[in-house]
C-alpha cells in the first residue's frame, strides 16, 4: 500500500522536520511525504532549506506553498490533489511524532477491516491519551473525545471504541481511496477547526465506516501552532472563535434542522466552559464566534488577515 503523508504547515519548521525524522523510521516504508506550507514565502524559504529532498529510505519529500494561507483544510486538500495516484492519504499534523510501527498497524487495519479511514492512539508527552476518536453529539454541537485522560498502558475495548466514534482525531487518520472517492475533500469554507469532525461525518452519511487501530500510537505536541492547549484563560482569539463557529457550521450543513436545538445548547455550554472559570475575554471571543456561526460566517474570520493573534 503506497501511501502519501499529508502535512501542513504554518510557521513552524521545526516541528515539521521532526515529524520527517520520526517518519524516517517507520516500518512502513511504501509512502511519501506531501508538505504545504500556509505561511507565506518567508516560511516557505524556511522549508526549503530545512527540509530534505528525500528521507533516508528514499521516500521523496514533496513541498507546496499557498500563496494565501487557505486554512488547514485548504493545506490538506492541496496534499490531496498532489498526490493522486496513492492508495491512502495519512493526514498528520506536523507537531506529531509517530511511532516506528503506527503507519504500519493503521495500513493494516485500514486493509483487513474493509473501513473507509482508520484513526489512532494519539497521546501528550506524559504518556495520557488525547483520544482515541470522538463522539459528535449532535443535538448539543459538541465533540467528545474518547479515552481521553486515560494512560497509554491502561486496557482498552478496541471494539467498543469502534463502536462508537463517529469521527477521527484529526492530528493522526488514514483515509482509503474510497473515502475520498464517496466523500470528497474537505470543507475549506470552515479554515480551522471542526474540519475532520465534519469529514468523517459526512463520509459515514456517505456509508463509510471509520476504524481505530488502538496499538498505533502518535504522540501529539498538541497547539504549537495556534496555541489551543493553553490555559482557558491565556487561549488567544482564533481557536476559541473559529472553534464555536464551526460546531454551528457542521449542525447547518450536516443537521440542518437540530440547529434550533443545538444552538442555544452550544451557548450554554460556552457560557459554562468560560464563565465558571472566569474567563471573561475568552467567552467575549465565543461569543462572537458563537454570532458568527448562527450569521453563517465562514471561511478566514476579515481581523484574522491583519492580526492573527
Amino acid at each position: 500500500m503506497h501511501v502519501a503523508v499529508c502535512i501542513v504547515g504554518f510557521r513552524n519548521t521545526a516541528d515539521v522536520v521532526r515529524c520527517l525524522d520520526a517518519l524516517a523510521g517507520s516500518t512502513h516504508a511504501d509512502f511519501e511525504a506531501v508538505i504545504c506550507e500556509n505561511g507565506g514565502e518567508a516560511a516557505y524559504r524556511a522549508l526549503v532549506e530545512a527540509a530534505p529532498a528525500a528521507l533516508p529510505g528514499g521516500q521523496p519529500v514533496r513541498l507546496l506553498a499557498a500563496p494565501d494561507n487557505p486554512g488547514y483544510a485548504g493545506g490538506v486538500n492541496r496534499c490531496l490533489a498532489a498526490a493522486p495516484d496513492a492508495d491512502a492519504w495519512w493526514v498528520l499534523n506536523p507537531d506529531t511524532v509517530p511511532a516506528p510501527d503506527a503507519l504500519a498497524a493503521m495500513c493494516a487495519h485500514l486493509e483487513s477491516r474493509g473501513q473507509g479511514a482508520v484513526g489512532c492512539t494519539v497521546h501528550y508527552p506524559d504518556g495520557t491519551v488525547e483520544s482515541r476518536g470522538g463522539r459528535w453529539r449532535r443535538w448539543l454541537a459538541r465533540a467528545e473525545s474518547l479515552e481521553h485522560s486515560k494512560r497509554l498502558d491502561d486496557p482498552v475495548d478496541a471494539a467498543a471504541v469502534e463502536r462508537t466514534l463517529n469521527y477521527l482525531n484529526g492530528a493522526s487518520m488514514l483515509v482509503g481511496r474510497s473515502f475520498l472517492q464517496r466523500t470528497g475533500p474537505m470543507r475549506e469554507d470552515y479554515f480551522l477547526y471542526a474540519e475532520e469532525v465534519e469529514w468523517c461525518l459526512r463520509g459515514g452519511l456517505a456509508g463509510e465506516s471509520l476504524g481505530m487501530a488502538v496499538d498505533a500510537r502518535v504522540l501529539h505536541f498538541k497547539g504549537t501552532t495556534t496555541g489551543s492547549i493553553q490555559d482557558m484563560g491565556s487561549r488567544s482569539r482564533a481557536p476559541v472563535y473559529l472553534d464555536e463557529r464551526n460546531k454551528l457550521l457542521l449542525t447547518r450543513d450536516l443537521f440542518p434542522g437540530l440547529l434550533p436545538v443545538a444552538a442555544p445548547a452550544s451557548l450554554m455550554l460556552l457560557f459554562l466552559r468560560f464563565g465558571r472559570r472566569g474567563a471573561w475575554r475568552q467567552l467575549g471571543y465565543g461569543l462572537s464566534g458563537w454570532l458568527a456561526g448562527v450569521r453563517d460566517a465562514r471561511g478566514k474570520p476579515p481581523w484574522l488577515a491583519t492580526k492573527p493573534d
